[in-house]
C-alpha cells in the first residue's frame, strides 16, 4: 500500500490542533499496562517504534504525533503486525502532552524520545517549534526516577535551543552523548548519516538530589 500523503508541516497553533485530548489509559491500550513505557514525541510515520516494539517487546512504546492521517497509518501497521505494546495518538504536543500523559502512573515512564522535530527556521514562525518549557516541565513531572529523555536533530540551532530548555529544568541532568543509544535509527537520522552530516545529541535523566527530595 502506497504511503498516505500528509503536508510535511502544520500550524499547530490552528484551531483544528487545539483540540484537548483525553488522558491516554495504558490499561486499554496495551496487553500489559504494567511494562516500563517509551514515549515517542512527535513520531511522525511512527516506523521507528514499529521497529522497537518487535526488537524489544519487553516494553511498551506510545507514539504522539500531529498530523492525524499519519496516526492512522501507524495505528494500522501496528495492527497487522499484531503488536499488543504499541500504540499510537494524534495530539498538539507542543500545547497538550501534559494532559496527554496526565494519568499515566508513576514509575512507568522510563523513556522520551524527541528526534528530529519541525525546525521552523523563519523567525516568526519560531513559536510553532514543538519543544517549550511546558513540555520540558511535564516530561519530567512524569519521568520515572531512572527515567531518560532522548533529544535529537540535525538542525544545530535548533539542538542548541531545545538543549537550553532541558538545561533550564533545574531536575534535569544531562549526559552528553555521539552516538543513539536505541537499536533503531529513524528514517530522517539515515538519511542525515548516510551523507556523512552532524545530527546534535543529549541525553536528560532526573537529578539524583530530585528523586532524595
Amino acid at each position: 500500500m502506497a504511503r498516505v500523503r500528509v503536508h510535511q508541516h502544520v500550524n499547530p497553533h490552528s484551531p483544528y490542533y487545539r483540540q484537548e485530548p483525553e488522558p491516554v489509559d495504558l490499561a486499554t491500550l496495551f496487553e500489559d499496562p504494567t511494562r516500563p513505557l517509551l514515549l515517542d514525541i512527535g513520531c511522525a510515520r511512527g516506523r521507528f517504534l514499529l521497529k522497537m516494539a518487535e526488537a524489544l517487546p519487553e516494553w511498551n512504546y506510545l507514539g504522539v504525533e500531529i498530523r492525524e492521517p499519519l496516526v492512522d497509518e501507524a495505528n494500522r501497521l501496528a495492527r497487522e503486525a499484531e503488536l499488543t505494546n504499541l500504540h499510537y495518538v494524534f495530539c498538539n504536543a507542543m500545547l497538550f502532552i501534559d494532559m496527554l500523559i496526565a494519568d499515566i502512573p508513576d514509575g512507568v515512564l522510563q523513556q522520551v524520545t524527541i528526534q528530529f522535530p519541525d525546525p521552523w527556521f523563519k523567525r516568526k514562525h519560531s513559536k510553532r517549534r514543538m519543544v517549550n518549557e511546558e513540555m520540558v516541565k511535564a516530561i519530567f513531572d512524569k519521568l520515572a526516577p531512572d527515567g531518560r529523555v532522548f533529544v535529537q536533530t540535525d538542525i544545530e540551532f535548533l539542538a542548541d535551543e531545545m538543549f537550553e530548555l532541558f538545561r533550564g529544568e533545574t531536575r534535569a541532568f544531562e549526559i552528553p552523548t555521539v552516538t543513539n543509544p536505541f537499536p533503531i535509527r529513524t528514517e530522517r537520522e539515515k538519511a542525515v548519516e548516510d551523507k556523512e552530516l552532524p545530527v546534535y545529541r543529549a541525553v536528560f535523566k532526573v537529578q539524583p538530589s530530585a528523586i532524595s527530595s
